[in-house]
């Protein structure tokens, strides 16, 4: 079935499960998604994790997050190609050093399996006139030929209120075209940030996403305390709307104050009603 297909098969469901390990909590809640049913015809996924910068996790995503994703696709579906794909938005370094410090070199050298800076990837020039933030994008080349894979974290977002799967996907955009003189590789999208957001995602927005709950930022998505009590979820979802409405229930934000959701309701997916299935342990 073709992605769009199993995206509007699967409008508006939430898988979750309480978390007690990667390795016993990811098999069910990916397995009760019927996840590898969706990756028969794939060839090659791009694990897209949030490493905005070389910050520690609940910030950035937990490499050990990443190394269950990846024992888990060994095991279901060898014969995929596993990329773990980033585009920092640090202006002091490059990706790679993201890379080193969290732990993906690591991981990468340990599996075989290759690490990809999507600031530096091969661009291919697109249209949309009806987009208003950005009718002419430029985006790697390689995510329109691969399976995404976000794997974003849960924390408030000090612009665009929230930063989940829609939000992650500004790892995809090129400082060559979006930093434009900024203090940060992407500064273009913080001006009309939510129409910024929300058109990117109009262009590419992930096929499947593996939201970390598992603890969660409450007040800003690069400083400040995490969540107390930590959430202690796993969740995921086919829809990229739907995931994003649920992550920001979690925060205590409604979903229809936020401009990127609330645009991408109906269009790329469902924010309501939601059906929330547990995938138990």
């Amino acid at each position: 079935m073709p992605m769009d297909g199993i995206r509007e098969k699967n409008s508006g469901m939430v898988y979750q499960v309480v978390f007690s390990s990667w390795s016993d909590s990811l098999p069910p809640l990916l397995d009760a998604s019927k996840f590898p049913d969706a990756l028969a015809d794939v060839r090659k996924i791009l694990v897209k994790p949030n490493l905005v910068e070389a910050l520690d996790p609940p910030i950035t995503t937990p490499v050990s997050l990443v190394a269950a994703i990846v024992s888990y696709l060994k095991a279901r579906t060898p014969h995929i190609e596993i990329v773990i794909a980033e585009g920092s938005g640090a202006k002091e370094y490059e990706t790679s050093h993201a890379f080193d410090y969290l732990g993906y070199r690591q991981l990468a050298e340990k599996e075989g399996i290759e690490l990809l800076d999507l600031n530096d990837a091969e661009l291919v020039r697109l249209e949309k006139p009806g987009c208003r933030r950005w009718p002419e994008m430029y985006l790697p080349k390689i995510v329109f030929e691969s399976f995404l894979l976000s794997v974003p974290v849960l924390k408030v977002h000090t612009l665009a209120d929230v930063t989940l799967t829609m939000k992650n996907m500004m790892g995809l955009a090129p400082p060559s075209h979006y930093q434009q003189g900024g203090h940060w590789k992407k500064a273009s999208f913080h001006s009309r940030v939510q129409d910024s957001v929300l058109d990117l995602n109009r262009y590419r927005c992930a096929d499947f996403t593996i939201l970390d709950a598992t603890v969660g930022m409450q007040e800003a998505h690069l400083w400040g305390p995490p969540c107390d009590p930590p959430h202690n979820i796993l969740a995921a979802s086919f829809d990229p709307v739907a995931i994003d409405a649920y992550g920001a229930g979690l925060l205590g934000i409604k979903w229809n104050t936020v401009g990127h959701i609330a645009g991408a309701h109906r269009e790329l997916g469902l924010a309501e009603p939601l059906k929330i299935i547990d995938a138990g342990v």
